[in-house]
């Protein structure tokens, strides 16, 4: 884990999330902590980290997402490098899906 983002506010952010049980509690927790703007471009990441995880290229991503070559190219660099959060959770979610 990123050191830098490890303290007492980010770990009460995830227990708040992690407490949510529906997605229509998300919808209202989210509402409530993000703007528009900000959920809007965590929902265009997370899609466009699955559709480089499922090997699309840049410019089917750019014309499905809207997502700009830089944000496509920020969200491969975490696919690539990054902490494998985002394979965790596609992973959980087909698991979910399968059963």
């Amino acid at each position: 884990m990123n050191t830098k983002l490890k303290d007492t506010g980010v770990e009460f952010l995830f227990e708040a999330i992690l407490a949510l049980e529906t997605k229509e509690e998300c919808y209202n927790f989210f509402e409530d902590l993000c703007t528009v703007p900000e959920l809007k471009a965590m929902s265009q990441r997370l899609a466009v980290a699955k559709m480089l995880s499922e090997k699309k290229v840049y410019s089917e991503i750019v014309n499905e997402t809207g997502a700009s070559t830089a944000t496509i190219s920020r969200v491969n660099r975490s696919l690539n490098y990054g902490c494998d959060g985002y394979e965790l959770v596609f992973n959980r979610m087909q698991e979910k899906k399968d059963q």
